[in-house]
């Protein structure tokens, strides 16, 4: 049998502000295409359907083309509610579904698969949709943290499988002891709280496939995360988009294969001192990139979005990183402003504030002279 494990769709999420659901609908076109061309018997998405829990009109249109357009490519579907999902909202078109497409998005359906079967039997697909602890308390009064809701899970399932038998796939949306530590994990994640779930708690399936890390990673060769379709934050800009593609054979877990998914747009963080990103010809070549720009001077700049978007139209965030900075001597605001001796020197203490350091220059300086003797003149003949 052969599965393809994706996630975290997150339909309706936007990236700096710009719209991604035309990129999304090309990458799951793209996808279902690689479900033609390698016959996937089975696709999987690991949770994180949609971004919100009140997605649009047009995010339910792009699930129901998504999800048919697979379904016509010969594969069933088992789909999952992650912790950005409504399960309530994924869930309730579940029985009007075509045949083939499931979708588990209630903890009471834990423990019981969706079989399918090929050549050599069934294989049992167990979904474990996202489980709060505040809310599946009610039906497992033990449960006070992710990784007891899992172990609950898991257990329900072992149990199943020992009487029922065959190959099986676990289906889960949650944070793993062993995930590679990144200063970009996914939002909600609090590594070390009580979301960590250790490996050992997802022993027994021949293959668990996770959602809720954006990124590809592997624990083991039976338990990954597939990451997201479409890069969604400029930290994973460097992690390749794409499914895995998993085979089972008789005996169970035999191989699992990266297939990628074209990026729409990459992204680049480019970082120089503003001059050089506007007029540098070694940035030419990110005219049409998604750009982070970090401008290094050592002051702010005026206007700096407008005028690089003048450069770089897909421009989508722009950070004063400054570089050179002078040393901090140690006195607050409020100290530079008690020491200051005259008005020259309440301005030069506000910008020495507001600059990282740098305080007026002689240019500046002349200037501020100016506007106060003004000042005083005018003052004088009133």
């Amino acid at each position: 049998m052969r599965i393809l494990h994706t996630s975290d769709w997150h339909i309706g999420r936007s990236f700096h502000g710009h719209a991604t659901l035309d990129a999304l609908r090309g990458v799951l076109a793209a996808l279902t295409a690689q479900v033609r061309e390698h016959e996937v018997d089975v696709v999987i998405v690991a949770g994180d359907v949609f971004d919100s829990a009140t997605p649009s009109a047009e995010c339910y249109t792009l699930l129901t083309d998504a999800l048919a357009g697979l379904s016509d490519a010969g594969a069933h579907l088992v789909v999952t509610s992650g912790n950005h999902d409504s399960a309530a909202r994924l869930g309730f078109q579940a029985e009007l579904l075509r045949a083939g497409i499931h979708v588990v998005t209630r903890p009471e359906q834990v423990g019981t698969p969706i079989s399918i079967d090929d050549e050599h039997g069934s294989v049992h697909f167990y979904g474990i949709p996202y489980l709060e602890p505040a809310i599946v308390r009610r039906l497992w009064p033990e449960v006070t943290s992710q990784q007891k809701a899992l172990g609950q899970a898991m257990s329900l399932i072992r149990a199943d499988l020992a009487e029922r038998g065959g190959r099986s796939v676990a289906i889960a949306h949650c944070f793993v002891a062993g995930v590679e530590p990144t200063p970009h994990l996914e939002r909600e994640i609090r590594q070390g709280s009580l979301d960590l779930v250790p490996l050992a708690v997802l022993d027994g399936p021949d293959y668990v496939a996770l959602g809720h890390i954006h990124g590809r990673q592997r624990l083991s060769d039976r338990v990954r995360y597939a990451g997201a379709p479409l890069h969604y934050s400029f930290g994973e800009a460097d992690k390749p988009r794409g499914s895995w593609l998993v085979e089972l054979d008789g005996e169970g877990y035999a191989s699992a294969q990266w297939l990628d998914l074209p990026v729409p747009r990459r992204l680049t963080t480019l970082r120089a001192p503003l001059d050089e990103l506007l007029t540098d010809e070694r940035f030419g070549e990110f005219a049409d990139a998604w750009v982070c720009a970090q401008y290094t001077d050592a002051t702010p700049q005026l206007d700096t979005m407008r005028r690089l978007q003048a450069r770089f139209p897909h421009c989508a965030t722009v950070i004063h990183t400054p570089e050179g900075v002078p040393a901090h001597d140690g006195r607050t605001y409020a100290g530079r402003v008690r020491e200051a001796r005259s008005e020259v020197e309440l301005f030069d203490a506000f910008l020495t504030h507001v600059r990282a350091g740098e305080g007026a220059t002689d240019a500046e300086i002349g200037v501020i002279r100016e506007l106060i003797g003004e000042h005083v003149l005018a003052e004088a003949s009133a």
